[in-house]
């Protein structure tokens, strides 16, 4: 299927799911979710796209349906060249909902996702994500398809995390607001499992990935965005009439002065009320040019989110109570396509343009700046340290520090000689080391490796004729799902009996092969068509129950038990279970929650350790660990696709915390009645999980009237 030669051209698959992504006109800064990232997405794609060796770049994202957006973001498809378009898979409501209230969608767009992939002439050759929700699908796709996996954090939960709390948000509050434990715990998963972490900059992997339990610089590349250099470009007439001038003149006294531009969105962490505020505080900067902010577009504040609107607020307190007027510019309004001229416009009057950040990851927008002939002033703290660093062509500042950016500012404006080697430095620069063709270049020399020693995905299993017309399945744990009541469990046999060629039977358990095959003699339970056993590391065929190796050979990737028992075996409150509990895939243990550690602190020890595993706490005592790439969820999907059917009519029913991940999803979902289910109230927030008021095999049938399962 593979042809791993150097000359193999590439298709690359990039997901980044929030914002309002598409090809012209970007709302940058319409709000929090739309702003550097989604350009650069579009910019990679494009930019992968020209180069010789790649074939197709898939861009993902979510699908929006809603009259409040443009109706660009409802194309299923929207093309970004000849190779090269943007897909959008739905993911939740149709309407545009904030990246924090995505988390409960995700299981569904990745089945949605997989489904589309294997309806594409071929597989994708690489899988890279974006942002921390992109990297939990990128995870989930990597584990069914075997792909390596590349991520881009582009900011990090940790350090926002660590910034709110300084700035006097109480940790509920930040938790409430921004689900950032959720986001943490996927960002920690993905830098367990992704092959390469692409970042923009050194400081970014010492400041910010260093936080992370699972850190591994090793397997870190810095590759910096590029920037239109056909968009970004200095005026040749320095006289030439540009419109978003007249914009200015009702704000500024002498429009003609030098403009200090700043260029963001409405957010605390940019720090333009600081700027604003150290303004304010130098009659001299006053003196010598005018402010200009540029901060999101917006029709009426009182409608903006509580950050926005806080924010420019402040800015009109500040104004006011400086006396700004006719110094200061605050414009409404500003659409893509007029930013680079809003660049030009600066750089023609001698102006800077400055980035007061708190913390800045990379900054796109310095190099567009940079790149139309601006000088700059930045914070200290993130990606400007490199850019400066490798363009000498501005200055950096401490961002709390009003006076020092005053200083910085006059600095570059006092002194025509210092601007000029400023603009020049960064226009010879920004060619230089920021070109988007130097970026993609870069970016395949990294990605070939990991394609060279990609391993082939395993190849379904030979099919029975009769399982071959079967388009919908049940599938079923056992402990306190399928048994515990003996009424139901016989209503439940005799509908498998009479239903059976309808439906493809399945059993998923954490129990060995033996000891289901001893449960389904003693209950007179018909055979299934399918065993998914030892918490899915394991998959069987009746009726010789052969094993399946190909399954084996995808999963047994980092499985190093010796190692992890080494770890885990020192831990109090932590017993080995009897050896007919352990398998191959599957190390077992006891927990006593009264003394050993909390679970977290058993995933850090493990991240710590550089551990990929999958690690599972069920009935409240049982605790499992098998391969990151093996899970009842995975497992069921891998026999799904064997037997094509549609995982939307996969009845899937559990019981405890060692079923979540085959529930969420596409699956129709069951939760059984039974004193373990408050492991799965999580799964309240997905989109199709059914928690049923019968227990055990009753609330199986209980779904199946529910569903309305043999007329799907």
């Amino acid at each position: 299927m593979f042809n791993n030669s150097e000359n193999k051209p590439l298709y690359i698959l990039l997901i980044s799911v929030h914002g309002l992504i598409r090809g012209q006109n970007l709302e940058l800064g319409r709000d929090a979710d739309t702003g550097g990232q989604t350009k650069y997405v579009v910019e990679l794609a494009k930019a992968l796209g020209k180069q010789s060796n790649v074939e197709r770049v898939d861009l993902v994202t979510r699908l929006i349906i809603d009259d409040a957006v443009d109706a660009d973001y409802s194309a299923v498809t929207e093309d970004l060249a000849e190779n090269v378009q943007i897909v959008r898979i739905e993911a939740g409501p149709e309407a545009y909902i904030p990246k924090e209230e995505l988390w409960s969608h995700l299981d569904s767009l990745t089945d949605r996702l997989f489904t589309w992939l294997l309806e594409q002439r071929r597989l994708p050759d690489i899988i890279h994500s974006h942002y921390a929700d992109a990297g939990y699908v990128g995870v989930r796709l990597s584990h069914l398809t075997g792909l390596p996996l590349i991520h881009t954090g582009h900011s990090l939960g940790r350090d926002k995390l660590r910034r709110l709390l300084a700035s006097g948000m109480t940790l509920e509050q930040v938790e409430e607001r921004y689900h950032m434990l959720q986001r943490v715990s996927a960002e920690e998963d993905t830098l367990s499992n992704a092959d390469l972490v692409i970042t923009s900059t050194r400081n970014e992997i010492e400041d910010q990935y260093e936080l992370y339990d699972y850190y591994t610089p090793e397997k870190m590349a810095i590759i910096p965005p590029g920037t239109d250099l056909e968009q970004f470009y200095p005026s040749t007439d320095r006289n030439e009439e540009i419109a978003f001038k007249d914009v200015l003149i009702k704000f500024l006294n002498n429009p003609d002065k030098p403009i200090i531009l700043a260029l963001c969105r409405p957010d605390e962490r940019k720090n333009i009320v600081t700027l604003l505020e150290a303004y304010g505080r130098s009659p001299r900067l006053q003196e010598v040019a005018n402010l200009v902010v540029v901060a999101g577009n917006r029709d009426d504040i009182r409608e903006l989110n509580e950050g926005a609107q806080n924010v420019l607020i402040e800015l009109l307190l500040v104004m006011d109570c400086y006396d700004l007027y006719g110094l200061v510019a605050l414009p409404k309004h500003h659409s893509s396509s007029e930013v680079a001229d809003i660049y030009r416009l600066a750089a023609n009057s001698k102006g800077i343009f400055v980035n007061p950040a708190l913390t800045e990851p990379f900054g796109l927008t310095l190099l567009e700046a940079a790149a139309s002939g601006l000088p700059l002033v930045a914070t200290e703290n993130g990606g400007p340290v490199d850019i400066i660093g490798n363009c000498h062509n501005g200055l950096l500042v401490d961002p709390l520090n009003g006076e020092a950016i005053a200083e910085a500012l006059l600095k570059i404006l006092e002194d025509a000689t210092l601007w000029q080697q400023f603009s020049e430095n960064g226009l010879k620069s920004v060619a230089k080391f920021y070109s988007w063709d130097a970026h993609a270049h870069a970016y395949i020399q990294k990605i070939q490796p990991l394609i060279l020693k990609q391993e082939p995905l395993p190849k379904p299993a030979l099919l029975t004729k009769s399982s071959q017309y079967r388009k919908r399945a049940i599938f079923t744990a056992i402990d306190n799902t399928l048994l515990g009541d003996a009424e139901a469990l016989s209503q439940f046999i005799q509908l498998v009996r009479q239903q059976h060629r309808k439906f493809l039977f399945g059993i998923a358990t954490g129990r060995r092969l033996d000891s289901v095959l001893k449960i389904l003699k003693t209950y007179g339970i018909p055979t299934p068509d399918v065993l998914i056993t030892s918490l899915g590391t394991e998959i069987y065929y009746p009726p010789r129950f052969t094993a399946d190796v190909a399954w084996h050979y995808h999963i047994d990737r980092l499985w190093t038990p010796q190692v992890l028992r080494r770890i885990i075996d020192p831990l109090p409150g932590i017993t080995l279970q009897q050896k007919d509990q352990q398998s191959r895939f599957k190390v077992s243990y006891y927990y006593d929650a009264n003394i050993a550690p909390p679970m977290e602190e058993i995933l850090t020890l493990l991240r710590q350790q550089e551990l990929s595993v999958n690690t599972t706490l069920s009935f409240g005592q049982y605790l499992d660990f098998v391969p990151a790439r093996a899970s009842k969820g995975l497992a069921l999907r891998y026999v799904a696709r064997q037997w094509n059917i549609p995982l939307e009519q996969v009845l899937v029913n559990g019981g405890s915390g060692g079923d979540a991940d085959m529930l969420r999803g596409n699956t129709l979902g069951v939760v059984v009645d039974n004193p373990h289910r408050e492991e799965l109230l999580a799964l309240n927030d997905t989109d199709r999980v059914y928690f049923a008021d019968s227990a055990h095999a009753g609330g199986i049938l209980e779904a199946i009237a529910h569903y309305d399962f043999f007329n799907l």
